[in-house]
């Protein structure tokens, strides 16, 4: 029982505890936020649009302020639509959009509404996500794909975008290129033009994941682990090796990197391991072939680049395979400069230490991208002064406007089919050296022991988007010109100019004590040893086109055979397209070699019937004999212009 002073203190105490309470917290994050964007020079919209089966996929709208009936550039991407157009985190717009839109950038000077949108599966959109997701039919048996979801895209946008005046172009380099590409198949009505730059378009044949059979493991298991291992690319590729060489070789035979990282549970490298040849799979998906049996209706722009370490193929295959069916150049176009992959959004300036005098890509943006794009898009614009083919003519570093490709000049020339022999002695010339002991030029590939693609150390597992993977078809060959394994073979210096426009074709006679094997081919461009304007440049080989074929598909991309032993064979494939001159005091060679590793995946040299499962024991050294004088004599066939 309390008495009256302690009931008194208590009271006290009470009321100072009151007293002394703090006011009720209230939240600092408020209910809804809205951005501060009235300084804006766009607006940002994000819409989830609608597909034909229910599935939505988000969509980021940007539009400049104060647009009225400006036309809309689409793109349609599994890297981020957010990322892509939040890239300078900035009021201008200019600054927000990554990659698609320079700092001097043509097309946002122009007006442009951007809409950028994550293909099905990816980041925010629904859906599942397939790796180039076929078209509707055998490989595809949903009554979806990139074809219609462009449709749909299409269809919402001009239905709801006020600001728009009704037309509609797709742009997009890479996979984006692609999907550029689809927008092709059954064309939405308002679609009025199309920019695809450097396209993903046979990726068995000459794009991302295989090279005339040869595995593309470098830049494929670790693209395709981190495009299908989360939705939002959440997981990165790891290595325990700085070097990519030693990561390679140590891990063992067939594909023992991608099964160390797990690769195998991803659906495209399962397929990619069951179809290691040129069949149905890979040929009921080939771009080139699905458009050349559809007529083309759209304004399309084909950009490439002669460097492309990626996706070298594909724009010239769909060019060449629609071309006949658009004589007079209605509705096909093709640009092309001296670029890496995606470089034509860049700086073209350079690549690498090879300097072109001017910036290519800010030319091609100003000259030819837009004036195409605003002809077709734009309200009353002007007719666009675009030649069927812009071609840029490395060597002499110039720009110049073609009335098809390949073609020497614009007028008044001709493209004749020259073959450049292998000759005794590393010689190199445009006649055949006659009968001489031994006949051929021989090297002995050890797949233990493989040509390393570029010099090492080779660290792009982890940093494929470093300057050592963008410009590796430009790196000086000296480092591999001197090994035994690596035949070389080199004119004299040249007293005038030699041009070429097209593909370089190899034509090798050889023989090999396996009964497999890989076959590369590289023409280069050897500089004068002294270039006083560039020091460095002094003695530089070049490479203008290279490429590999796997010897069990000499006769035949789909059926592969074993090579019988110590039997001449000829290989013969395609180079990838040069547009080259040769100059006074240069040398032209030709380097032959049978590992490009790890870029490309050993050989074991013994047949086995899938590479992927080649056991340690199936890896033998072999000898291979290239015959260089008669009428076995090997040659590279130059499109020389005459």
């Amino acid at each position: 029982m309390f008495t009256r002073a302690r009931r008194l203190v208590l009271a006290l105490a009470c009321t100072t505890l009151v007293a002394a309470a703090p006011p009720a917290l209230t939240p600092d994050t408020p209910a809804h936020f809205t951005p501060h964007t009235a300084t804006f020079d766009y607006e940002r919209r994000e819409v989830m649009i609608t597909m034909r089966d229910g599935v939505k996929l988000h969509t980021v709208i940007l539009i400049p302020r104060g647009a009225h009936r400006a036309p809309m550039l689409l793109t349609r991407t599994p890297y981020d639509a957010d990322d892509l157009t939040n890239h300078g985190m900035s009021a201008r717009l200019i600054a927000a959009l990554d990659g698609y839109d320079n700092a001097d950038d043509a097309i946002i000077a122009a007006g442009y509404i951007r809409v950028v949108q994550d293909v099905r599966g990816k980041y925010h959109s629904e859906g599942d996500y397939v790796m180039n997701r076929p078209l509707r039919g055998p490989l595809n048996p949903s009554q979806t794909d990139h074809a219609t979801d462009t449709y749909d895209t299409i269809d919402w946008l001009v239905k709801h975008v006020p600001e728009s005046n009704g037309r509609v172009g797709t742009i997009g380099i890479s996979y984006d290129g692609f999907t550029t590409l689809m927008s092709l198949i059954d064309p939405h009505p308002a679609l009025k033009v199309a920019v695809p730059m450097n396209p993903m378009v046979d990726g068995w044949i000459g794009d991302d994941w295989f090279h005339g059979g040869a595995f593309r493991q470098l830049g494929s298991i670790n693209y395709i682990y981190e495009q299908e291992a989360t939705r939002s690319n959440d997981e990165k590729f790891w290595t325990d090796h700085y070097d990519d060489y030693d990561a390679f070789l140590e891990a063992g035979p067939g594909d023992a990197v991608a099964m160390q990282h797990g690769d195998d549970q991803f659906g495209f490298y399962r397929k990619i391991r069951e179809h290691p040849a040129y069949d149905q799979f890979w040929q009921l998906q080939a771009v080139d072939k699905i458009l050349a049996a559809r007529k083309l209706t759209v304004p399309t722009l084909l950009v490439h680049s002669l460097w492309d370490q990626e996706d070298i193929y594909g724009a010239i295959a769909v060019y060449k395979a629609l071309k006949e069916a658009d004589p007079g150049n209605t509705n096909l176009h093709l640009a092309f400069g001296p670029w890496h992959h995606g470089q034509g959004i860049d700086n073209g300036s350079s690549l690498g230490p090879v300097q072109f005098d001017s910036d290519t890509s800010k030319w091609f943006r100003f000259h030819v991208l837009r004036p195409f794009l605003d002809h077709y898009l734009k309200d009353g614009a002007p007719q666009a002064d675009i030649a069927p083919v812009t071609a840029f003519e490395t060597g002499t570093n110039d720009w110049h406007r073609l009335p098809t490709w390949p073609a020497g000049c614009a007028a008044n020339c001709s493209i004749e089919k020259q073959p450049l022999y292998l000759q005794p002695a590393g010689q190199l010339g445009f006649t055949a050296a006659t009968q001489a002991d031994p006949g051929y030029a021989a090297y002995v590939s050890d797949p233990a022991k493989p040509i390393p693609f570029v010099p090492r150390p080779i660290h792009m597992l982890a940093d494929d988007e470093g300057t050592q993977w963008v410009e590796w078809l430009v790196s000086d060959q000296r480092d591999v010109g001197t090994r035994p394994d690596v035949a070389t073979f080199e004119t004299d210096r040249l007293s005038k100019p030699l041009k070429i426009a097209g593909q370089p074709i190899a034509n090798l006679i050889a023989s090999t004590t396996g009964t497999d094997g890989d076959f590369v081919v590289k023409l280069i461009d050897v500089y004068p040893d002294l270039v006083p304007q560039t020091p460095a440049m002094g003695g530089y080989q070049l490479m203008i086109s290279a490429d590999i074929l796997r010897g069990r598909y000499r006769n035949s991309f789909s059926k592969p055979e074993p090579i019988p032993a110590n039997q001449p064979q000829t290989y013969r494939f395609a180079l990838p397209t040069a547009n080259h001159v040769f100059l006074p005091g240069h040398r032209i060679m030709v380097q032959v070699q049978s590992t490009w590793f790890p870029l490309y995946d050993r050989n074991p040299q013994t047949y086995v019937a899938n590479i992927f499962d080649a056991k340690a024991g199936d890896y033998e050294a072999a000898t291979i004999k290239l015959f260089d004088t008669g009428t076995n004599a090997s040659f590279v066939e130059l499109p020389v212009v005459k």
